[in-house]
């Protein structure tokens, strides 16, 4: 499973609740013919992430919203993994995994990351307005804002739901580069939480456009 280092542990909770599946795991893969091709499985990481966002979206059922906010925490991240971790950035399923594992750290390490967006938004302020946090930004208001731009994978506009990612990461990433006090592995930790912004936000570009499979 793959995280951003000093960022903090991210662990797998919960069991699915066998009573509305809204996505597959191994089972799926090991029923596929020829599921050891890796096209197979590119294919079946790209089917799954559309399912999600493109037909979640059509579905009223609140019930079904709020889980796919939940999505790691009733499946875990080892099981997200399997699905998505391997796409590349610009594609939906690497941005879906993106997504993810940032609501999975920032609710493992609430704390922290309110310590540095409050930092960070001190110097990237337009970021901070498009991010969306509460004031002031708390360990609570930080969950319930990367809670709600997961909301937005189901309800709103999904570029929009990466374009608020981005800049969440950005904002946490510069509050991270200004109190690391020159320590290498968080300053480390923090250009690869940009490179996530970036990422996301050329997701964000291409769903605009069209492009994002």
């Amino acid at each position: 499973m793959r995280g951003w280092g000093a960022s903090g542990t991210i662990e797998a909770v919960a069991t699915p609740d066998p009573r509305r599946p809204i996505m597959p795991g191994n089972k799926l893969f090991e029923s596929l013919p020829g599921a050891a091709d890796p096209a197979t499985v590119t294919e079946a990481a790209h089917r799954t992430a559309e399912l999600l966002v493109r037909g979640v979206r059509e579905s009223g059922d609140t019930e079904v919203h709020a889980r796919v906010v939940k999505l790691a925490d009733e499946y875990g991240l080892d099981e997200l993994a399997e699905l998505w971790s391997d796409s590349p950035a610009d594609s939906l399923p690497g941005a879906l995994w993106r997504l993810y594992v940032l609501r999975s750290w920032v609710h493992s390490s609430a704390e922290e990351v309110s310590r540095e967006f409050a930092t960070g938004r001190k110097y990237a302020e337009v970021h901070a307005v498009v991010a969306g946090v509460a004031e002031p930004p708390g360990p609570t208001e930080v969950r319930d804002m990367v809670d709600a731009v997961l909301r937005g994978v189901a309800t709103g506009d999904f570029a929009t739901t990466l374009d608020r990612a981005a800049a969440f990461a950005r904002i946490v990433a510069t509050g991270r580069a200004h109190l690391a006090d020159d320590g290498h592995d968080r300053v480390l930790s923090a250009s690869k939480l940009v490179e996530t912004a970036d990422q996301l936000q050329t997701a964000a570009r291409a769903e605009r456009a069209g492009h994002l499979w």
